[in-house]
C-alpha cells in the first residue's frame, strides 16, 4: 500500500459516489426534494462504507451519515488510519434543480494529519485531488471575494468583507466553497457558524497540498479524528491573503 495508492483511491471512490449521485438526481427527479435528498445521503454513504471495507478493511471510518454509535466508537480514536467522508454535502443543493455547488469528500487522516483526499463536484464535472492538487491562481492585488453560506452565512463576516474591502459571495455546500478559492471564483472562504470534520477534511486535505492557507478563525490548526468531530470555523484563502484576513477577524473579535 502507497500513499500514491491513498491520493488514487480517494479520487476513484469520489468520482464513483458523484456518480452515482448523479443517477439518483435522475432517477429521483426534484419533484419531492426531501425524498431526493434522503436517496442521495442514504446511496452515496452505502456505496462508501462497502467501498472502504472492502478495499482498506484495516482502516477506521468516520461519516456524517454513521449513527452516532459508530461515530463515538473508540476504537476509531485508537486508529492510525481513518478515512474521514462526507458522502453528500451541500444536500440542499443537490436537491435543487440546475445547482451544481454540492459535493462528494473523501479524506484520509493517518497519524495526526490528513494524508489523502479527493473533492468530486460531479454536477460541474470534476475532481479536486491530493494526486494532481490544482495550481493556484495568481492574487492580482485588489479588492477580493470571500465564499459565505447560502442560507446562513455568519454577521461577522459581513462586517469583515467591509473591513477589509471584500465582496461576499454565496455558494453551497463547504466543499464547493473550497474548492472555487482553489480554482479561482473566490479568493477566501470564511465560516463560523458551525461544521464537522467531515465538512472539511478532504477540501482542507487538497487546499493544503494546492499550498493555500487552511486554519481556525484564530489562525490555530485544524485538527481531525477528534473524540468529538465538531469543528466550528474555518478559513481557507489564497496564502497571500490569510495575514490580511486573520487580522481583520482578531479586530473585530477585540
Amino acid at each position: 500500500m502507497t500513499i500514491r495508492d491513498d491520493h488514487a483511491l480517494a479520487s476513484d471512490l469520489a468520482d464513483e459516489a458523484g456518480r452515482r449521485l448523479l443517477e439518483i438526481r435522475e432517477r429521483e427527479g426534484f419533484g419531492e426534494p426531501p425524498a431526493l435528498r434522503k436517496a442521495g445521503d442514504r446511496g452515496a454513504h452505502l456505496y462508501l462504507m462497502e467501498a472502504l471495507a472492502r478495499l482498506r478493511p484495516s482502516d477506521s471510518m468516520l461519516s456524517e451519515e454513521a449513527t452516532r454509535e459508530e461515530r463515538e466508537d473508540p476504537r476509531r480514536q485508537r486508529a492510525e488510519r481513518v478515512w474521514i467522508v462526507d458522502p453528500l454535502d451541500g444536500t440542499r443543493e443537490f436537491a435543487e434543480e440546475g445547482r451544481a455547488d454540492w459535493a462528494v469528500h473523501v479524506a484520509l487522516w493517518e497519524r495526526g494529519t490528513l494524508a489523502a483526499g479527493a473533492v468530486a463536484l460531479p454536477a460541474q464535472g470534476r475532481t479536486l485531488t491530493t494526486g494532481e492538487p490544482p495550481k493556484l491562481p495568481a492574487y492580482d492585488k485588489g479588492r477580493f471575494r470571500i465564499a459565505v453560506s447560502r442560507t446562513r452565512p455568519p454577521e461577522f463576516v459581513q462586517r469583515l468583507a467591509y473591513l477589509v474591502g471584500a465582496d461576499l459571495v454565496p455558494i453551497g455546500s463547504a466543499g464547493a466553497k473550497i474548492s472555487a478559492v482553489l480554482t479561482g471564483d473566490v479568493e477566501a472562504y470564511v465560516h463560523a457558524g458551525g461544521q464537522y470534520e467531515w465538512d472539511s477534511a478532504a477540501p482542507v486535505a487538497v487546499a493544503q497540498a494546492a499550498g493555500a492557507h487552511a486554519s481556525r478563525i484564530d489562525g490555530s490548526e485544524l485538527t481531525y479524528n477528534q473524540a468529538d468531530p465538531s469543528l466550528p470555523d474555518i478559513l481557507v484563502s489564497l496564502p497571500e491573503l490569510a495575514p490580511t484576513l486573520l487580522a481583520g477577524i482578531r479586530d473585530l473579535h477585540r
